[in-house]
């Protein structure tokens, strides 16, 4: 070292006659530090560039330091590189700083894992214990309901036999009706479960939603009553979506009805509609396309819900209704419906104001007719022609029934337990004339999978599906198929002529 300044002098805690006029190797305590850094010059002035690095040095008080030395290459007049030149400044608190800092940072973040770890722990034991709850009243209203329907099933049947024993009939009509109603209820429970569920058989077709509730408009009169002030205003421009109407009616009937519980003994309830478009974000489910969308908006001004109650308005079996004055699935069932026909429903309502609720469905493209179905004839007589229908079920006592009951009809009934005995007869040459088949069959080939396959060598075959349980459902979103219907378990006798009819008359 040649030159030097005072900084030089405080920085290495010596007079200058210690290190002028020396190597690195000569002054610095550390040998292999001074032949690093040494080294570093030389490949400094070798490349003719200037630098900027930290070196480590230990002090001759023992003190280890780090320094931020910037060096260049020392040129004479005819630039020749005759040395290097530098300057440094001690940054040993800073990097100490820097190291603490860093030090603190991954302690903070291993910390704020840890507790979002405990919070995500903490929620889904929350989640878990409200889906336990839900559950358990799940359950618990399922069995109430079912218990009390089977003790009326099963104890007319007890009936009948008495009564059968002891060779008298006079009564036993009275007994099936009981039996036969009680069945019925259980049907519709179960239909209820399977909205609430988004499992239901929907069949959808393009549908002017005004129409429907003008038509409607009447019967929800006579069933709120006359002390409500119904008001209808329908201003929609687009009113046509691709729903099934008979659930849309359900739909506006229980929401009717729930407007009407609420205001009591009199009041004021309002069916409105108007066209939205929605965009994604809070407005629209996640799950849901944006567009334009028809909004049915059922109000009331009667008592309201609380917060409380609002946040379990969609639960089934949840009623604020007195005990056997309400089930508790009418908005859980319309909640349901709207979200398999790919809508939203969304909810208002103020303690002391009312309740207004939202059903907002897409609205389709272009104002279409409705596309004509196949549906069951109610008009027709029995055909007695005796045509070859195919009836393949798992379940041996719906095959008997069905069988039994065509077969006493003039048909001629072929019986298959399974998808796979069923395409094999289907795919053979024994006339079939029409399918009826369930649509969850054992033995990997479902009804619609066999129904498929059969239609490409019997391309004009009508096929009659029969389900309690549909997931998916037959047809998605979409109409039927020609020379297609479905059937919902539990049917009765007539529904079940009704549709062989149709579907034999329509082909």
């Amino acid at each position: 070292m040649l030159v030097a300044n005072h900084g030089t002098t405080a920085l290495i805690g010596k007079p200058p006659e210690f290190y002028l006029g020396k190597t690195d190797l000569e002054f610095l305590p550390d040998k292999t530090q001074a032949r690093q850094i040494m080294e570093t010059d030389q490949r400094i002035m070798r490349s003719g560039k200037p630098v900027q690095i930290e070196e480590s040095v230990d002090m001759p008080d023992g003190s280890a330091t780090i320094w931020l030395s910037a060096k260049a290459p020392l040129l004479d007049d005819s630039g020749e590189i005759i040395g290097l030149i530098g300057s440094s400044i001690d940054v040993t608190a800073r990097k100490k700083a820097e190291t603490a800092l860093l030090e603190l940072n991954r302690d903070l973040e291993a910390r704020v894992t840890e507790v979002v770890a405990e919070r995500e722990a903490a929620h889904a034991a929350l989640r878990q214990s409200q889906k336990m709850e839900a559950i358990g009243q799940l359950t618990g209203g399922i069995a109430h309901d079912f218990n009390n329907l089977l003790a009326g099933i099963t104890g007319s049947l007890d009936l009948i036999k008495m009564r059968l024993n002891q060779g008298r009939t006079a009564d036993v009509e009275r007994y099936v009706s009981v039996a036969y109603g009680a069945a019925q209820r259980a049907a519709a429970l179960t239909h209820r479960l399977l909205a609430f569920s988004r499992r239901q058989t929907l069949l959808p077709e393009h549908t002017d939603v005004h129409t429907l509730i003008a038509e409607m408009e009447e019967l929800i009169r006579r069933t709120v009553g006359p002390t409500i002030d119904l008001q209808v205003d329908l201003t929609a421009m687009s009113s046509t979506c691709l729903v099934d109407p008979a659930q849309v009616e359900n739909s506006l009937l229980n929401l009717c009805i729930n407007a009407r519980d609420a205001l009591g003994e009199g009041g004021r309830i309002s069916i409105s509609t108007f066209n939205q478009v929605l965009e994604q974000g809070p407005e629209l489910d996640a799950e849901l396309l944006p567009g334009a969308y028809l909004t049915i908006c059922v109000a009331d001004d009667g008592a309201g819900m609380s917060p409380e109650t609002l946040s379990k308005a969609f639960e089934p079996f949840f009623t604020t209704k007195p005990v056997g004055a309400g089930t508790g699935l009418g908005l859980s069932m319309v909640y349901g419906f709207v979200k398999q026909s790919g809508g939203q429903m969304k909810i208002d309502s103020e303690e002391g104001v009312g309740t207004r609720v939202y059903l907002q469905l897409p609205v389709e493209a272009a104002q279409a007719e409705a596309l004509k179905q196949t549906a069951p004839k109610t008009d027709v007589d029995l055909n007695l022609s005796g045509e070859t229908v195919l009836v393949v079920d798992d379940e041996p006592s719906v095959r008997m029934f069905v069988s039994e009951a065509l077969g006493s009809l003039g048909y001629r009934v072929i019986e298959a337990a399974d998808g796979l005995a069923g395409l094999q007869l289907l795919q053979s040459d024994t006339p079939i004339d029409l399918l009826i088949t369930d649509i969850g069959l054992p033995g990997g080939i479902d009804g619609r999978r066999m129904a498929e396959s059969a239609r490409k060598c019997r391309p004009r075959l009508p096929v009659l599906f029969m389900t309690g349980y549909a997931e998916p459902s037959v047809a998605g979103n979409q109409p039927l198929e020609a020379a297609t219907a479905v059937l919902i378990k539990p049917f009765a006798l007539e529904a079940l002529t009704l549709h062989v009819n149709g579907l034999l008359r329509n082909t």
